[in-house]
């Protein structure tokens, strides 16, 4: 690969909710630092690609959790994201938990699972750790450094005079942990490391056992070897049965290449975060009980009550039928008076929000302002402020819209380079639907239950399957209950690539 120049450290940054302003000193400290992280280049390329395999995932869970996506870098700084990392100290795993504390966050850690190794798990386990240290201090740099200090330590170090400042000045007095955590930041946040040269990425399963790692393996289309490489945490390959475990493999797919971290770039052509986190078929996430969300007051969209259309109507009937005024329902979603009520669609029945929990949506070809509103729980008016824009006729298929901040006054609307909005389109296209009722749920969401390895059956009834848009080898054979393997032998098959409308043979036991 061409090496890249080394970032340099900035005189003011933003961290999480912080301005952080670094005075000279302190600047060429971190920069010695990120200069040592760039010294060779092999070791930072062997580094970069498994920030962009693991990240995506870390990504997702501190979403989840309302814990700023910022501290995906202290995960690098912890294990250089390797999964069976032992520190000095005895702390273990991704996120480097001792026993102790990791218990304390619920992780699961004896001879036969241990958590700290899952990258899952072991996430949501640092999330909760580092809320709970932010609660104390309403300050995230001083809840970082709790998670290298304690928070007995860092009540001690900090008192109050952190408390709630949004403003950070760093000189050479302050904590060593935050200073190398920007270097961290500083160095994985460059466009080098895109450079990274990954061929597929990590998929999730989520798995309920007892099975085997062995058992699974022939189902996915890879080796033993390779799953017990990607899931350290469980000690022999066995999966118990306490509860669904998540198990994540390389899936071989250069179409679908996902860069793991924002990229800074000049002026105005940032690049993509995540794909999944600009890929609208992450949104709206729907929670709560799903097999009634036509019904009134089973489901949530985006954490706000709402409900899904049964069948396209008027606004008058659908309002009567869920028991809301038809005035209040048009004002919280934005609806002119004769807009028909859309079956599959989701509504909201409480008010919108003025920011979004992702940060921003690249515009897809067909969208308009109003379906982008209600696919993050943005009010509509909210949506046209943070990106100075009034009508549809405005928008722009690969538009890079805000869903959190306002774009500075003056600046135009970013657009993604073509070639990556070429793979925003890719990854949508390929993915399914949240409001498709027809489609399988995400990777992430999705609980295999499994009755170990099928074989071929030379008296099988034939089938021909169409591939639909979301499907992918695995979750077809576990529909007819066949293996990976033989799908791929069946129908000649040299890698696991399928395309929508693709028929393929099933030979159905």
């Amino acid at each position: 690969m061409a090496w890249a120049q080394v970032p340099q450290v900035p005189n003011e940054l933003r961290f999480a909710d912080l301005t952080i302003r670094i005075n000279e000193q302190a600047r060429r400290e971190i920069q010695s630092d990120v200069d040592a992280l760039y010294r060779s280049p092999t070791y930072f390329q062997t580094k970069a690609e498994r920030v962009n395999l693991y990240l995506p995932l870390v990504e997702r869970e501190l979403r989840n959790a309302g814990v700023p996506s910022d501290f995906k870098y202290l995960v690098i700084q912890e294990s250089s994201l390797i999964p069976d990392a032992v520190s000095t100290s005895n702390a273990v795993g991704f996120w480097q938990f001792k026993q102790g504390t990791a218990e304390e966050v619920s992780l699961r850690v004896d001879n036969q699972v241990d958590d700290r190794k899952n990258i899952v798990n072991s996430t949501q386990g640092a999330a909760r750790y580092l809320k709970k240290n932010n609660a104390q201090f309403d300050n995230w740099m001083c809840a970082l450094v709790a998670y290298q200090m304690g928070l007995g330590g860092a009540r001690g170090y900090f008192g109050t005079q952190y408390n709630g400042k949004k403003v950070i000045e760093i000189d050479r007095n302050s904590h060593w942990y935050f200073k190398k955590f920007l270097a961290h930041k500083v160095a994985f946040e460059s466009p080098t490391v895109r450079l990274a040269s990954n061929s597929g990425y990590l998929e999730e399963i989520r798995v309920q056992g007892p099975t085997t790692l062995k058992a699974l393996a022939s189902r996915l289309g890879v080796s033993e070897t390779h799953l017990k490489e990607y899931n350290k945490w469980t000690a022999k390959g066995n999966i118990p049965d306490d509860r669904p475990y998540s198990i994540i493999y390389i899936r071989e797919d250069t179409q679908q290449a996902r860069p793991a971290i924002a990229q800074n770039q000049p002026t105005s052509q940032p690049a993509v975060t995540t794909v999944s986190s600009v890929s609208n078929t992450a949104y709206p996430k729907v929670t709560g009980n799903q097999t009634n969300a036509t019904q009134p007051n089973q489901i949530k969209v985006n954490n706000i009550e709402g409900i899904k259309a049964a069948k396209t109507t008027t606004q008058e009937k659908f309002t009567d039928q869920i028991g809301i005024r038809e005035n209040k329902f048009r004002r919280i979603n934005d609806l002119e008076k004769d807009e028909k009520i859309e079956a599959g669609q989701y509504y909201y029945t409480k008010a919108k929000k003025t920011r979004a929990e992702e940060e921003q949506h690249v515009v897809l070809p067909g969208e308009t302002l109003w379906s982008i509103s209600q696919m993050y729980g943005i009010k509509l008016s909210a949506l046209k402020a943070k990106n100075r824009i009034k009508e549809d006729r405005d928008l722009k298929a690969g538009m890079m819209l805000n869903l959190r901040e306002h774009i500075k006054r003056g600046e135009d609307i970013p657009m993604v380079p073509a070639s990556e909005f070429r793979k925003v389109v890719a990854y949508n296209n390929q993915q399914p639907s949240p409001t498709n009722p027809g489609t399988v749920s995400s990777p992430q969401n999705t609980t295999v239950p499994d009755s170990g390895p099928t074989t071929s059956n030379s008296n099988a009834k034939v089938t021909i399957h169409t591939v639909v848009q979301g499907e992918n080898l695995f979750r077809i054979s576990q529909k007819y209950g066949v293996s990976v393997d033989d799908i791929k032998k069946w129908n000649r098959l040299s890698n696991n690539d399928i395309k929508i409308g693709q028929k393929l043979t099933i030979n159905k036991p």
